[in-house]
């Protein structure tokens, strides 16, 4: 496992269907190490800051291992933070990586907090209108970790496994009850009680519990 590229950048503002939209997408690789805060990387920013960014999203990670899938699908050469991620990473999938798990990066202790959800953004970078509902598809949609300890992380670093999250479950799980849970009473409340997960989507899920209770 290793971290293939470190990205970092501003939010810029650019063009969607006509109007000016800022966004923290466009990243850029870093040379050499970049300090890892608990709400971020040094020189990163989100504008968005309901949807992206916080103790619970410090970190956006996506797998190097479906670039491929993906420049089949849209046809083109994909740059590193093709998906706006901090950290291009191999060796951390989806169906393997669970909530709360912890991992060594460099001089950082990280642990993983919850899916990262596809937005419309993903269209503006990318071009086709559905692309948030194909990443929701395949499942292929990395993940946000929460700083633990502050440091720094270099493109190359390894990445060690420190600790197995608690419950066993796989990101990819989250994120289905993420857009299809609002009736998965028994998904709905062992993960509403699960600590490692962000709280915002524990809070989300424990709503969704109470309403298909009611």
């Amino acid at each position: 496992m290793e971290v293939i590229s470190l990205n970092v950048g501003k939010p810029v503002t650019v063009d969607y269907r006509g109007k000016p939209l800022e966004t923290g997408i466009y990243k850029m690789p870093a040379a050499g190490p970049v300090q890892l805060h608990l709400e971020g990387f040094a020189g990163d920013g989100q504008a968005d800051l309901v949807n992206h960014g916080g103790p619970d999203k410090a970190v956006c990670v996506y797998p190097i291992e479906h670039y491929a899938f993906w420049e089949e699908q849209l046809g083109k050469k994909l740059d590193f933070s093709a998906f706006g991620e901090n950290i291009t990473v191999s060796g951390l999938l989806e169906t393997e990586v669970c909530i709360g798990d912890v991992y060594e990066i460099g001089s950082t202790l990280l642990q993983v907090s919850q899916p990262r959800f596809p937005c419309f953004k993903l269209s503006q970078k990318h071009g086709p209108a559905d692309m948030p509902a194909k990443v929701l598809a395949t499942g292929y949609s990395g993940f946000y970790f929460r700083v633990l300890r502050e440091g720094q992380i270099t493109a190359g670093d390894r990445i060690v496994k420190k600790e197995s999250g608690a419950g066993g479950y796989p990101v990819k799980r989250v994120l289905y009850l993420m857009e299809h849970g609002r009736k998965d009473k028994s998904g709905l409340a062992e993960l509403s009680e699960l600590d490692s997960l962000a709280s915002g989507t524990r809070m989300k899920f424990r709503s969704w519990l109470e309403a298909a209770e009611s």
